[in-house]
This record gives C-alpha cells, structure tokens and sequence, in this order.
C-alpha cells in the first residue's frame, strides 16, 4: 500500500454527504481492487475495526469518530459490452446513470440523481421513482471476509428485498467490488414508467415510455425539488436522503393504523396504501411524519427537517451527530405515538445507535 493513500486521524465528516462525524485512527483510499482488498485483509488480520466508505451518502457517523481503519473505495471502471454494464465499486453512480442514458440503454435512468457510488447500491437496494437497482443487477463481485476470496454473487444470491440486501444484513462479511447490470435497448426510450409522480409530470400514463433524456431529466428536477441533488450551497441537500424507510405492515398492523388516523384526523382521512406481498401493505413515512406534526423545515436547532421533503433530516450547518439523532428520535418516537408504527432508519449508523 502506497504511503500517499495513508491518513492517521483522518476527518469523516468530509467524506459523508451529512458533513458529520469524527475522526477515523487511519484512513486508507484504494484506487484498486487489490488495494481494496488488501487493506480488508491487514485489517481483518491485525483485528482491526474496518469502516468500508464509498460516497458516504447513507452514513451517520458519531461525533467520536470511527476507532479502527476506515477504507475509502475510490476504484474507478464503466465497461458496456452491449447492453451489459460493470461498474466498479467507487464509481459515480449519478455519473455512470447519466451515461447509460447517453449510451440509449434503458433500466436504471429513474435511479439519476441518487447520491454515493455504485458499490453502495446494492447494499441497501437503491430504488426510486418506480425503479429498484436490483431489478437491473444481475451479478456482484466481492471480497467475501470469511472465506479470504473473491466471490460472485447472482441476484438471486443477493437477497435483495425492499432496501434491504445479504450485504445489509451481514455488513461484516462482503465488500463490494464491481456491480453488473442487463440493460435495455428500447430504441432509446425508457422502461415503462411506473411512478404516479413521474407519469404525471411527463404527461403519461403509467406503464408507458418516454425518450431516455426526458426522463432522467424529470427525475433530476423531482427530485432537486426535494432537496434529493447533492448542492453544496443547499443545506437541505445536507442529509443522507430519506432518513427512514416506508414502513411495510401486516394487515392487523394497518387495520390499526387506518383506526388510530381516523382518531387522530377524522373518519375521511386514509393513509397511503400499497400492496406489497403475503398480505403487506407499504405505507409512507413521510405522510406519518407530515401527520404527526413534523412538517417541512420542523426544527429550530442545527439539525433540522429540510424545508423541501420531510423524509429528509438535515445539517443546517453548524449542527452534530448527537443533534441530528435527537431530532431522529423526536420524529420516530412522535410517530409512534400518534400512529403506532416505528420507523426505521435508512443510513448506516457507526458507533451510534437511534
């Protein structure tokens, strides 16, 4: 390893789309696979804590800082074969969408504008605007922590549900390396849209296609609309996006839901509903939020809800870690006392917990 990819007591908050954090013991940048993985084995061979940092738009970080070896993923690589596409892990990922689009290739041009690197998308299944990075990817190269090799991962071995993947839910075994994806030729119109949203600002319907530019560029406006485009001048950009996820219920759950709305809002009020499988229903968090009486710029403090989108907690630019996680519990717990249902965070939280 390189000495020049080396820092000791390295600033975070830098490196997170939050601008919050303290200092890692050593900062390691791979600009190689091998160098990826050959600072996982020194720390996993020295037992040493190993933070894995791609564009750091899902982190929370604590005001203490992160007591091991933090790794920034900065390998760079966008290789179409056709309509297959491989992305190495600290790829741009608003980048190498953009240039799909340019390329004529369809299936993941409602995902522009989504911050972090390409790595970090299949951990937590990235989705938007009708579109789930999972439903492109068809393989995962990674280094797998336990068996000390190189392994590749299927979809199918992925695990992806809703935000959620084997990468999630085991963090301590697999760091990304590339990501594929089986794209579309369509004669350079999109997939079939299948946001309301987004149908409804193209003047579509659902289920219809429009020209690839057009919509990536109306998902670009959404979702700077929302505070959702990295702006350094925004502080409503200065989040980790959605900050908690749509809650999925069970029907007994949502039977409670519907009852304890109609107590709180009247008989005429009806939560989002959609359905999402074995009896689920998916509700929305930020309709829960807005509800509970967390509205659009909630806060007086450094941490504040953005003034654009309510899902989104923000750093007003003087704030802490510890700012941000109390106005985070003030809305969950506010939830669940008006509603009965616990969100759950999106981000990755390092040495704090909500």
């Amino acid at each position: 390893m390189q000495e020049r990819h080396v820092e000791n007591n390295a600033p975070l908050a830098p490196l997170t789309t939050f601008r919050l954090g303290g200092p890692a013991t050593r900062l390691v940048t791979a600009t190689t696979d091998d160098e990826v993985i050959a600072a996982v084995r020194a720390a996993d061979d020295a037992g040493t804590p190993l933070l894995v940092i791609g564009g750091g738009s899902n982190l929370v970080i604590g005001d203490k800082g992160f007591e091991g070896t933090a790794l920034r993923i900065a390998t760079r690589g966008f290789a179409l074969d056709g309509t297959a596409l491989e992305l190495a892990a600290g790829e741009n990922w608003s980048d190498a969408v953009g240039r799909t689009v340019e390329a004529g290739l369809a299936g993941v041009e409602c995902l522009a504008g989504i911050p972090g690197s390409a790595g970090a998308t299949p951990i937590q299944n990235v989705g938007a605007y009708g579109q789930d990075v999972s439903e492109a990817l068809t393989e995962v190269v990674a280094y797998d922590r336990h068996s000390g090799e190189t392994v590749t991962l299927s979809r199918a071995e992925c695990g992806f549900s809703y935000r959620h993947s084997r990468f999630k839910q085991h963090p301590e075994r697999f760091v990304v390396l590339r990501v594929r994806f089986a794209l579309e030729d369509a004669d350079g119109l999109s997939a079939p849209l299948r946001y309301d949203q987004t149908a409804r600002a193209l003047g579509v319907g659902t289920g219809d296609r429009v020209p690839l530019a057009v919509a990536r560029k109306t998902v670009l406006a959404l979702r700077a609309s929302k505070g959702m485009v990295l702006d350094p001048d925004d502080h409503d950009t200065w989040s980790a996006g959605s900050f908690f996820t749509n809650p999925v219920l069970t029907e007994d759950e949502h039977d409670d839901l519907v009852r304890r709305v109609h107590d709180r809002l009247g008989p005429d009020a009806a939560p989002p509903a959609f359905p999402d499988g074995d009896g689920r229903v998916k509700t929305s968090a930020a309709w829960l939020i807005d509800r509970a009486g967390f509205t659009k710029g909630y806060g007086s403090g450094p941490a504040r809800i953005s003034t654009k989108h309510t899902l989104a907690l923000t750093n007003r630019g003087r704030a802490t870690t510890e700012d941000l996680l109390a106005l985070a519990r003030e809305v969950r717990d506010g939830v669940h006392d008006a509603f009965g249902v616990t969100l759950v965070n999106e981000p990755v939280t390092v040495g704090v917990s909500l």
